[in-house]
This record gives C-alpha cells, structure tokens and sequence, in this order.
C-alpha cells in the first residue's frame, strides 16, 4: 500500500473511533490484566517553555558525544532539564539483540554520554531500562550500553514483570495499563529511541519508544497502533526527547540486522516538542511528518507540531 493510501485509510479509522469513543466505545477501551497498582501519582516531567530557545535541535558531528554535548547546549543546557539531586530514568531503546553498527537500539555513546551530562548536573541517580520482552540481560551486554552506561556512572535495570504498575492511562484507546513502575519513582525522564524503520509505521522515533516503559500484552494495542502511540506520548510526557540518528535503519527495521541496511548521519536531536522531534527524524527516512498518520494523530491531538521549524528549530553542523 503506498504511503498516501496508508493515511487516508488511517484517517477513516481515526474518524470511525473518534465517533466510537464519543458514545463510550472506544474511550480507554483497551484495558490490560490487573497489575498492581500505582503507589503514587506520576510526576509532571515537562520543563516550562522558554520562548527564547528553540524547542528542537539537531546537532551533527561525527564525534557522537560532542553532538550530543552541542545540541543540549543549545537547547538551554543539561542543567535546564536536571537538577542537583534528582533521580533521572533514561528510557532508551534496547529491544534487540544487535551490535550498534547495526543501528537497531540506542547507541552506547549517545546513552552513555547523556549519564555523564545528568551526573554533572548533580543528578544523585540516573537509572536506564528498557522493556525488550525478550533476554534482555543478553541485549544490553551486546548493544554496549550496559558497560557504557556503568562507565559513566549509572546504573541498569533488568525489568520484570514485577516492575510494573496499574494506572489509568485515561487515553483515547489505552485505559488501565501495567507501567514502568520507576516513572513514579523519579523526577525526571528522558526519552532516548533510534530513529530507524520500522514495518508498521514507516519511521519511528520517540512516541513509539514508550512501548518499552509498558508491559501487559502489548501486541494487543496494534489494533489501533497509532492511537496507542499517541495515548503513550500523552501519558508520559517526557522531560527531553534525545534522538539518536548517527547511524539509521532504513530498511527492514525494527529490528533489521544487515549493515548494508544502515546509513550513517552522525546527527543527535534533542527536542522538547515529541511531535516535532519525530517529524524531524523521519526525514532521515525520507518520510514527511505530514505523511505519517501517528504524527499527524499526535498533531490532531496537541500533543505538538508537525512543522518542527514553527515549533522553533536549531540545527548546528
């Protein structure tokens, strides 16, 4: 199906569950098995907007940890986004077994330099997991974030089911869901996806990276995918998005495996607007944030702009 028919046949849904979920059909219709529940309520991550900084960059230098180190900079420093004391969660992307030449999870150096930014900001705790669903010790031993990570000073997290609890999403389609119980823990959360391919969206970035912060049977919310993604991005509402697009999937993602599958852009993106962040980062895939339904969803939905140069954009080369 070519990729405009893909939109208007997503947005036929879109309208048939918008009208669902007005009679109560739809509204957090997608309910998992009961978890425990939550022990507290889930900290306001977002930091106040300051019309005097951009609300994305894009930094590119070959030297991964300097764009990094750029891009935080000009998007008003680490220090805007942790404060001395705070516990911080890094939620990057590390569902496959790959090495990070494959470009499949978040790069170490990204992850690993992003602990060392929050710990000299006075951070007391900066912890990283990530769902996988699958050996997930074996995951984060080969993707080299566990040791990069470690070196840095933070510390892993190898999740279980226990590490989930009941809250009320209260999303369009998403209700009652089991949730990384750390985000309830900590005060702040930085999420930390790839962007790369992925077969079911065309591009992925950051919404779709909170799949990894949820358990419960998670194949169930494919139903109605782009909703689900956007009741996550609504739901967690991060501190700083940070898009690792050093090296990109461009095909056969999300979890690919051949190098020749593989281009290299040395780019980092820091974003404060998930909307506009993943826009920009679908362009490494050759998608338009126009042409991606989850996007345009999240859009639709207030969740921020598909226009990353309206929203205010910086981009350091």
């Amino acid at each position: 199906m070519k990729r405009r028919e893909f939109i208007k046949k997503t947005g036929q849904a879109i309208a048939l569950a918008a009208v669902a979920g007005e009679v109560g059909l739809l509204s957090g219709g997608c309910q998992s098995e009961p978890a425990g529940k939550a022990a507290a309520t889930k900290p306001n991550f977002e930091v106040a907007n300051d019309p005097q900084l951009p609300k994305i960059v894009l930094a590119k230098n070959v030297d991964h940890a300097l764009a990094l180190s750029m891009a935080l900079e000009a998007i008003g420093g680490i220090g805007r986004f942790v404060k001395k004391g705070e516990k911080v969660l890094l939620k990057p992307n590390l569902a496959w077994y790959r090495t990070p030449q494959q470009a499949a999870n978040t790069s170490p150096i990204i992850v690993g330099e992003m602990v060392r930014q929050c710990k000299i900001a006075g951070a007391s705790e900066v912890i990283v997991t990530d769902f996988s669903g699958r050996d997930t010790q074996r995951v984060y031993t080969r993707s080299g974030v566990e040791a990069a990570v470690k070196q840095n000073g933070g510390s892993m997290v190898v999740l279980s089911d226990d590490d989930f609890v009941e809250d009320d999403l209260k999303g369009k389609f998403i209700g009652k869901w089991p949730v990384l119980k750390h985000v309830f823990e900590v005060d702040r959360l930085i999420n930390m996806p790839i962007a790369k391919h992925h077969s079911f969206v065309f591009g992925t970035a950051g919404m779709k990276n909170f799949f990894g912060a949820i358990g419960g049977k998670r194949d169930r919310l494919h139903d109605q995918l782009d909703q689900a993604i956007v009741d996550l991005a609504a739901y967690f509402r991060p501190t700083l998005t940070v898009v690792d697009a050093t090296r990109v999937l461009m095909r056969n993602g999300p979890g690919g495996g051949s190098l020749d599958d593989v281009e290299i852009f040395n780019s980092v993106i820091c974003a404060t607007d998930q909307v506009a962040g993943d826009s920009r980062a679908n362009e490494f895939l050759g998608n338009k944030g126009s042409e991606v339904s989850y996007i345009v969803l999240a859009a639709q939905q207030g969740l921020g702009e598909i226009d990353y140069h309206k929203a205010g954009y910086r981009e350091i080369v």
